[in-house]
């Protein structure tokens, strides 16, 4: 069993950055491929990111492709998703979990271990 903890969100005005992290329990964190979903109010979890165990293969949703950056250390457990040219339609909780290759990285079902999310708000 994975444990997972983001951290990082905040309120940042449109146009800015933020950086996420997803710190991982466990001593084989780097066999793990590991994703990004976002939910805003009233939406559907949206997928954001995922990445492979050991960082060489990327995926990213089409609403963030060139302003996100999924990247992992595995020495620090840890997941991140930089965050730039924020807009106000980024606002979400960001979800971080560990995809189970069950299905595509793009399906929310492929994925276990979710960690309680993070809020990040962009003001317009």
């Amino acid at each position: 069993q994975v444990q997972l903890v983001e951290s990082g969100g905040g309120l940042v005005q449109a146009g800015g950055s933020l950086r996420l992290s997803c710190a991982a329990s466990g001593r084989t964190f780097s066999q793990y491929a590991m994703g990004w979903f976002r939910q805003a109010p009233g939406k559907e979890r949206e997928f954001v990111a995922a990445i492979s165990g050991n960082g060489d293969i990327t995926y990213y949703g089409d609403s963030v492709k060139g302003r996100f950056t999924i990247s992992r250390d595995n020495a620090k457990n840890t997941v991140y998703l930089q965050m730039n040219s924020l807009k106000a339609e980024d606002t979400a909780v960001y979800y971080c979990a560990r995809w189970t290759y069950s299905s595509s990285p793009r399906d929310s079902a492929a994925y276990d271990n979710w960690g309680r999310g993070t809020q990040a708000t962009v003001s317009s």
